[in-house]
């Protein structure tokens, strides 16, 4: 009677004892649940996955077939409500099918790069020593230049082409990926259940698969997450440039550099492309903003 009496004059403490028992990632999603501004967020970024992955479900005209007669038309023409693009083709068509060599130019790298960055963080930030001095020393020769110079550098050197764009992406957001892994897995190697683990003759991969791994998972998607929305503005960006995809393909920063041609025209049209980076963009970041606030343990 008396801890029911306790918990009832507490709600914190009664929220403490409803949390035991629970596992992390539920913890996590109960809270995310909670988030009315995430959740919309993800439910219009799914919307949009499911409308460039099945475009031609959602799309009539083909988006490389144009025709000079039908050119600059604007938004709300019939049988062309988004308009037409500067050689006459369908602008909602071509939106949907960029969307697609946007997305993946935009997710690709940064999952390559959490792969590929998150275990050589990991590894250096569990470690220790030379090893750690070796790759982060590396990491700073990295960082020393700005992403978007690098990724035009690296385009330039390979050249023009989706899957150069990629490799550039990728190799320009292997750098913080790495120093945000080793930071985190640097403060979790030293904590009690680690050094428990270590004194029970666990090995060295055992420790890093079911005990840092666990831990130090959370802060790194968040992170990775952030940088999607940069890595879709840098693709749209070496596109717009001439050095990412290549005509006749849609891509958005690819269809904006052609678009300004017709700026004076038609300039509703020729933002269509700008507007949908920035509505994609800011949607992961508000998706990072909810996770980082979801998965933070000390709510």
């Amino acid at each position: 009677m008396e801890d029911s009496a306790t918990l009832a004059a507490d709600p914190a403490m009664a929220l403490k004892r409803a949390q035991q028992g629970k596992s992390y990632w539920r913890r996590v999603w109960e809270r995310l649940r909670e988030d009315k501004v995430t959740l919309a967020v993800i439910a219009v970024l799914g919307m949009l996955l499911i409308m460039v992955v099945f475009a031609p479900w959602f799309t009539i005209h083909d988006p490389y077939a144009g025709s000079v007669l039908r050119r600059l038309k604007p938004v709300g023409t019939p049988g062309h409500w988004l308009g037409t693009d500067e050689v006459g083709r369908d602008l909602w068509s071509r939106m949907l099918y960029g969307g697609r060599l946007s997305l993946l130019a935009g997710v690709a790298p940064v999952f390559l790069a959490l792969l590929i960055g998150g275990f050589l963080g990991i590894l250096a930030g569990y470690a220790g020593g030379l090893l750690n001095s070796a790759v982060m020393r590396l990491t700073d020769v990295l960082y020393a230049f700005p992403s978007i110079l690098l990724a035009i550098a690296i385009t330039g050197i390979l050249g023009a082409g989706l899957q150069n764009t990629i490799l550039a992406l990728t190799i320009s957001f292997i750098p913080p990926i790495i120093r945000i892994s080793e930071s985190v897995t640097t403060q979790v190697r030293h904590l009690d259940f680690v050094e428990a683990a270590r004194a029970s003759g666990a090995r060295r991969l055992t420790i890093m698969r079911y005990h840092i791994l666990s831990n130090v998972l959370g802060p790194i998607l968040v992170y990775a997450t952030s940088l999607i929305s940069i890595c879709i503005i840098l693709a749209a960006g070496l596109s717009f440039l001439g050095l990412g995809v290549t005509p006749p393909s849609a891509e958005w920063g690819l269809m904006l550099n052609n678009l300004r041609q017709g700026i004076w025209a038609s300039p509703l049209v020729a933002a269509l492309p700008g507007v949908m980076i920035f509505i994609t963009s800011m949607c992961f970041n508000l998706m990072s903003d909810g996770l980082r606030q979801a998965m933070d343990v000390r709510l």
